[in-house]
């Protein structure tokens, strides 16, 4: 593929995830209640994980449709590249 998709409507999403990854240190800086913290560690980890589907999605859609159309990559050589990285989230 000649160039890739933009992913710039997950910038507000990944300011957002930023910004409770902040408060999460502020709170252990400032002692905080483990379940506090744990809770909100959890909030910042849903956030990047709908970023992530977010991207994957584009990917699916944009860069996984030229492909097919083109012959850049067999479906097969595609499967595996997503069966990759799909194996890397666990």
């Amino acid at each position: 593929m000649t160039a890739s998709p933009s992913h710039h409507e997950q910038l507000p999403r990944l300011n957002r995830a930023a910004g409770q990854l902040e408060g999460v240190k502020r709170m252990i800086a400032d002692g905080q209640y483990c379940v506090d913290i744990l809770t909100q560690l959890r909030a910042v980890r849903s956030a990047i994980k709908a970023i992530e589907l977010g991207v994957l999605e584009v990917h699916m859609k944009s860069c996984l449709t030229h492909s097919c159309c083109t012959g850049d990559k067999s479906p097969e050589a595609q499967i595996a590249e997503l069966m990759t990285l799909l194996k890397k989230y666990e």
